[in-house]
């Protein structure tokens, strides 16, 4: 039966999600020590746009799992604001329930997010090899289930595409909710009040969707809730149909079957779950009053995070963590998320570099460079850059020092020149080549 759940479990390819039938292969798989931290241990599996690994982390001494992620393809299906999106979600969740995102590190090539390693695998999994839970396991993995749900929704968070494939566990056979790359945030609803992108597994999408008049994402992610409390109970899928247009007409009609032997006040939450209806559908609010549902349950205390990036704001304009790395490889230019510049922004382009230098070095170097009849150079109060500009206005160049690591720095260069006018020569010929003398070259 799990077989056959695997086999119509496939992505519904949208402006959400480009199709999966090119995943890509295991060339080029990454060896060694990556980034002089992560230890390659063995590679987990592809799908997607992502190759997953588990690594070792050679600081913490902890097992981690790294998705590589390539930024041609990425770029390519247009999903540069769904990756923003996803880990902006990632960072802002903060649950013992939910896979955490430790950070996210670049190449020229690759994206690479370092997530906590979830030993057990896909619940999806451990079905298929061990078969069903008993009912109080079952009722415990559905308080952890819906214990996250509640985290994210009250983050303005929408999963979307909850289903045993993304909810992993650890080694005491705990949930750990994964995969954001479909979820939804408030500012995605439209002035009507709902959502409206169809995405998702097909044999968990809603009446609701499958109308295409707009749906609540609170109210998806718990019909979701919903059939995966079915499958842990039944091993079956409530809908369930190997023909997936034939699947999607029963889901639309609502009107689901559960077997006799199943216990009464949970055939009674399993429907309040299913109702087609989303406006009688239960709430998360009530699953936690539903009798089924509080037995042996007790609420998970977690702490809020800031929201965004600004964890330390005094140290914002002098450090870079490894978000920002990102923002550093072209052809993915995410600075508009990552970089917090204190300077007007200047439109222009761009160009980083990775540097050992100090940062009063480097300003030191654009001082020396520049010459002081035509330029006018000023350090930043904090002495991490510097500002540019040419007597006659003609252009404006921002340095920007950010740190990177204990050993190295950044380097970011902002260059606006006016319409007919152009300080060109100046940057070609004194500033770019004193600073590229200062650039880092790993060997």
């Amino acid at each position: 039966m799990f077989q056959a759940i695997r086999e119509i479990n496939r992505n519904i390819a949208d402006e959400e999600r480009a199709s999966e039938s090119t995943p890509p292969t295991r060339d080029e798989e990454p060896e060694g020590v990556l980034f002089g931290k992560y230890e390659i241990r063995k590679f987990l599996g592809v799908g997607g746009f992502a190759k997953v690994y588990e690594a070792f982390d050679v600081v913490t001494k902890q097992s981690v799992a790294i998705k590589v992620v390539s930024k041609r393809r990425i770029v390519e299906a247009q999903l540069t604001a769904q990756l923003q999106r996803e880990i902006t979600i990632m960072r802002r969740l903060n649950h013992p329930h939910i896979v955490k995102l430790y950070e996210v590190l670049a190449t020229k090539t690759k994206i690479y997010f370092v997530m906590e390693c979830a030993q057990g695998g896909e619940l999806f999994d451990r079905l298929l090899n061990h078969g069903l839970f008993d009912e109080d396991h079952n009722r415990r993995c559905f308080h952890q289930l819906i214990s996250a749900v509640r985290h994210c929704h009250s983050l303005g968070v929408f999963h979307r595409d909850l289903k045993l494939d993304n909810l992993l566990l650890d080694d005491d056979l705990n949930i750990k909710v994964s995969d954001f790359g479909l979820s939804a945030t408030m500012d995605q609803i439209r002035p009507d009040g709902m959502l409206h992108t169809l995405c998702g597994t097909p044999a968990y999408l809603t009446p609701e969707m499958l109308a295409k008049k707009g749906y609540d994402g609170e109210k998806v992610d718990v019909w979701q809730c919903g059939v995966v409390l079915y499958v842990l109970t039944t091993g079956s899928l409530p809908f369930n149909d190997a023909d997936v247009p034939t699947m999607l007409r029963r889901i639309y009609r609502g009107r689901v079957g559960i077997p006799r032997w199943v216990q009464p006040d949970l055939k009674r939450l399993i429907k309040r779950l299913l109702d087609p209806n989303p406006k009688t559908r239960i709430t998360v609010d009530e699953i936690l009053q539903d009798p089924w549902f509080r037995k042996g349950y007790r609420e998970i205390k977690v702490e809020q995070k800031n929201s965004g990036w600004e964890e330390d704001d005094r140290n914002r304009t002098k450090s870079l963590n490894a978000f920002h790395l990102i923002s550093f490889s072209s052809g993915l230019d995410m600075s508009g998320l990552f970089v917090t510049d204190p300077e007007p922004e200047v439109s222009g382009s761009v160009e980083r570099i990775v540097s050992k230098e100090t940062p009063n070095r480097i300003v030191e170097t654009v001082e020396e460079a520049a010459d002081r009849d035509t330029v006018v150079v000023t350090r930043k109060e904090d002495g991490w850059g510097a500002k540019l500009e040419g007597h006659r206005g003609n252009f404006v160049i921002l340095i920007g020092v950010y740190r990177l690591t204990d050993e190295l720095v950044v380097i970011e260069i902002k260059k606006k020149e006016k319409e007919g006018e152009s300080g060109a020569q100046f940057w070609d010929d004194k500033l770019r080549p004193r600073i590229l003398e200062l650039e880092h070259k790993p060997e």
